[in-house]
């Protein structure tokens, strides 16, 4: 089984301040690193590290910042389409990383924007039935339902993961077979007809959703210094616990999930956040337990 993840890549750059700012407010602050993010390039670099073969379909700029990101992907088992860069400017993301460890962050859309339905389309041609496709929520809505109409005209898994909200992803629903989302997300969209929904609750846990049947998976204990990227981490982990156990998402899946987003939250940064491929094989060959120190 391949994952097709369709979605944006960004640069990052992360900076601390003291708080976030208010509207008005001007704030000292300092540029702790640069790091390649976007969600979509955070879910399938983790689950191409979690050793699922991973296709990245997002657009990189004819830039700098283009060609530093397509340099740095290089280093990951993922599979980055298109290959060339598009005419628009990169993508990139201010990340404001406050004190309490809390984060704000602003993201270009530029080069998703870019990205048109035809070229999405192209790309995914090579899918088969039963492989998974990713979505986030930095397309518009008109873009993200008619990739995921094409996904289940080819018989695929759907799967979406509407951040940023939009109200228009409310049409998308019916072509959804797994939604995750957060209470914020939740309560704007009501994925009540998805077969599967999960709903993160951030360090309260998650709760997992299908049909008549609700289980709640507690969050694994973090000493939290950054949480960019959690729920990233989360729902790659999850799918992929999943697919390399050749089932649905359940109990399991999420308890690993929530494993590996303590990781994340524990360190500094985006990508270089991100648990390691080794530490990944550890996680998900247990039966839940942490065997990662």
């Amino acid at each position: 089984m391949r994952v097709y993840v369709a979605g944006n890549i960004t640069v990052d750059e992360t900076w601390s301040v003291s708080d976030i700012p208010a509207k008005g407010a001007s704030v000292h602050g300092y540029q702790r690193s640069q790091d390649i993010g976007g969600k979509g390039a955070n879910q399938a670099i983790i689950l191409s590290r979690c050793g699922i073969e991973t296709y990245l379909i997002a657009a990189t700029g004819h830039d700098s910042n283009g060609k530093w990101i397509r340099q740095q992907l290089m280093n990951e088992p993922v599979t980055l389409l298109p290959t060339q860069p598009l005419t628009a400017l990169s993508d990139t993301s201010l990340i404001l990383h406050s004190a309490d460890g809390d984060n704000a962050i602003i993201t270009s859309t530029t080069a998703a924007d870019a990205l048109d339905i035809h070229t999405l389309s192209h790309h995914l041609a090579g899918a088969r039935p039963g492989d998974l496709l990713v979505q986030q929520g930095n397309f518009s809505p008109e873009k993200t339902h008619a990739l995921f109409s094409l996904a289940k005209s080819l018989g695929l898994i759907t799967v979406f993961n509407p951040s940023p909200v939009h109200v228009g992803f409310v049409s998308c629903w019916p072509l959804v077979d797994i939604a995750v989302v957060n209470q914020h997300e939740a309560q704007q969209l009501q994925p009540r007809a998805v077969k599967t929904v999960v709903i993160t609750l951030g360090s309260a846990g998650a709760w997992l959703t299908q049909g008549d049947q609700r289980t709640f998976s507690p969050a694994q204990p973090a000493n939290a210094v950054d949480t960019t990227g959690a729920g990233d981490t989360f729902l790659a982990v999850m799918l992929a616990s999943a697919t390399l156990r050749g089932g649905g998402v359940d109990k399991l899946a999420l308890t690993h999930a929530s494993h590996a987003a303590a990781l994340t939250v524990s360190r500094h940064g985006t990508l270089q956040a991100f648990p390691t491929a080794e530490e990944l094989a550890a996680l998900l060959h247990t039966g839940g337990e942490s065997a990662i120190t």
